[in-house]
């Protein structure tokens, strides 16, 4: 069956089961890498997308839930890698092995979408269930605190 969805702000016809996850949609229909597969049940998180402005496990997605929809994966966060988290990340060497980061990207962007000015809390809450095997997970804190503005460009990651 054909399924229409918008990827990245580009509209996209697959023909594919209705049954397939979103994941492989993203990865092997339309060639965007940046989507990670981790565990493939929806726990670890390195597969998160936005669907129509929310994060989701596109591993755990089937794509009939996402016809018609708005997709955002990493590759869309910005096209040239100046999106503040993305900056932030660079700035405060967050990755280690990497692999999880895409998916810690996009949970971070969902969460400065709807909370501008997160407390540590908050970014607790947002970021739970996005595993990271290297435990960057200071790093990741210091990163979404100096992307939202909360802390200072020149401070340094401490862990």
């Amino acid at each position: 069956m054909a399924y229409s969805l918008t990827v990245n702000g580009k509209t996209s016809r697959v023909d594919v089961p209705a049954d397939m996850p979103l994941l492989w949609v993203l990865r092997d229909v339309l060639n965007l890498k940046g989507t990670k597969f981790g565990c493939g049940i929806g726990q670890c998180g390195a597969c998160t997308v936005h669907l129509n402005g929310k994060p989701v496990r596109a591993c755990q997605t089937r794509i009939a839930a996402a016809d018609n929809a708005k997709v955002t994966t990493l590759e869309g966060l910005s096209p040239d890698g100046s999106h503040p988290l993305q900056v932030a990340w660079r700035a405060l060497d967050v990755p280690q092995c990497g692999y999880c980061q895409a998916g810690q990207l996009m949970s971070a962007a969902a969460l400065l979408a709807t909370t501008p000015h997160p407390t540590d809390a908050d970014i607790d809450r947002a970021m739970n269930g996005n595993l990271c095997r290297c435990g960057t997970y200071l790093r990741i804190r210091k990163a979404i605190h100096q992307a939202a503005g909360t802390l200072a460009p020149s401070s340094k990651a401490g862990a």
